[in-house]
């Protein structure tokens, strides 16, 4: 019987080449995924270097609960400047659900107010009528904007709570902000807590 070398040898080539094949494919395969994994590192690397250095400061130098939020970019200096820069007055840990609904109290009445010792003076340095927001601005490293502020007080639907007992639940409580920075695709989400200044 006749053995037929040339036929095992071509299947044999055939077999090592599809092998050789599919480890190419797969090395492919795993440098694209590796070059795709590096390339997600060395993003949040360079993210995390020009992360907005940000400062706040509170101060309340009048008797009526006016006061003047001081926000500054101070670095880093590589970031230069920001497309965008908006702070938002973020409320205390617990959940506020309206419970009982009814007597002219709804739960948007409940989202709407700001459940912390300070709020933005509605309307004034583009402030949103609820006095929790601010409009986007641009920011220059070593340049700072100051916000009016005042002291919140207790819903309308709050019967029997005074300004007094609002802000004496809130005497030890920080001004929690939420600051976005943007600049073009970047962007970051900052938290600050600023010492609620003593009455």
């Amino acid at each position: 019987m006749d053995i037929p070398w040339s036929q095992i040898a071509t299947f044999s080539t055939a077999g090592l080449s599809a092998v050789a094949a599919i480890g190419a494919w797969r090395a492919a395969h795993r440098s694209a995924g590796t070059a795709h994994t590096i390339a997600a590192i060395e993003r949040a690397r360079r993210l995390e270097e020009r992360r907005p250095q940000i400062e706040c400061s509170l101060h309340e130098p009048w008797t009526d609960g006016q006061a003047i939020l001081k926000v500054d970019l101070i670095g880093p200096d590589s970031l230069g400047q920001l497309d965008a820069l908006s702070v938002r007055v973020d409320n205390d840990d617990a959940e506020h659900i309206l419970l009982t609904p009814g007597g002219g109290v709804t739960q948007a009445d409940y989202d709407a107010h700001i459940w912390g010792p300070f709020r933005f003076s509605p309307g004034i340095n583009d402030s949103d009528a609820e006095g929790r927001n601010t409009a986007e601005f641009p920011m220059t490293v070593g340049r700072g904007r100051p916000f009016a502020m005042e002291r919140t007080r207790p819903g309308h639907w709050m019967t029997g709570k005074t300004y007094d007992d609002w802000q004496n639940d809130y005497r030890n409580e920080p001004v929690r902000l939420v600051i976005t920075c943007r600049l073009g695709e970047d962007a970051w989400v900052l938290s600050r807590r600023i010492p609620n200044p003593p009455q």
